[in-house]
């Protein structure tokens, strides 16, 4: 896979989240809840979420029955968590040590593409208990009032083909990928319609990693260039959100 589509070798970028942990917490948006409690089949699940960061999906599993470990490489993203009285281990997921530990359901809240996927696919196997699951959680927005193509024009002037990410998983390329990793998959999708103030929207936007990697002075004009075009109506958006729930095929990593 070309480089460009390995998110996780682009360190800057994955590590621009702490710079603005509070907003994140704040402004990135919740998962449906019919997607949380279908994942949380029993009281008690144990839970690892894999790139917490806020504790965002690790604080609606909990709240669904599950009990969650978190683990977050980010200290400033950890320590928010931490501070939603979630028990929080700081460390990339390549490097947690699992110390024996298994779980039911290991979790991945869109942080998927931020580690080496096949390291993290061999890891995930062997932490998973009989029966446990993998679950690639996304939420996938994309404006529809104003339309898309309004907010895209202006992207453009920035080299930038469009806003947020509407799907991070590159799901061709993920699906070839964990078939190759022996896992088979199920989708299950929520779709939610969303209005969001001005202010809202683009407190939201500018905590993903390709709004954060632009130069301060880029990143101001972008801000402000967005907020004239939006106005005082704010943004209506749509969330296809997705989750991708696999089960490992055979006894790799075991």
């Amino acid at each position: 896979m070309p480089e460009a589509q390995q998110p996780h070798l682009d360190r800057r970028r994955a590590e621009s989240f702490g710079s603005v942990a509070e907003s994140y917490d704040r402004f990135r948006p919740r998962y449906p809840r019919a997607l949380i409690t279908g994942l949380v089949v029993r009281e008690r699940l144990r839970v690892l979420d894999v790139g917490a960061g806020t504790g965002i999906a690790s604080a609606q599993l909990r709240a669904a029955g599950a009990d969650v470990l978190a683990v977050e490489p980010d200290p400033r993203m950890a320590e928010i968590a931490a501070g939603k009285g979630l028990p929080v281990e700081q460390a990339k997921f390549e490097d947690w040590e699992p110390r024996s530990r298994t779980f039911d359901l290991v979790v991945f809240a869109q942080s998927f593409h931020w580690v080496d996927p096949r390291e993290a696919l061999r890891k995930v196997a062997t932490v998973l208990s009989p029966g446990g699951r993998l679950a690639l959680l996304s939420n996938r927005f994309s404006p529809t009032a104003p339309p898309r193509q309004d907010l895209d024009d202006i992207y453009a002037d920035f080299d930038m083909p469009h806003g947020p990410p509407i799907d991070a998983t590159r799901r061709t390329e993920l699906f070839a990928l964990l078939d190759e990793c022996g896992y088979s998959l199920e989708e299950r999708a929520e779709v939610e319609d969303l209005h969001y103030t001005t202010g809202d929207w683009l407190g939201m936007v500018f905590t993903y990693s390709n709004h954060l990697g632009l130069e301060p002075e880029s990143r101001a004009l972008l801000r402000s260039r967005l907020e004239t075009r939006i106005g005082t109506a704010g943004v209506t958006a749509r969330n296809d959100a997705l989750a991708i729930v696999c089960a490992p095929t055979d006894n790799q990593g075991r």
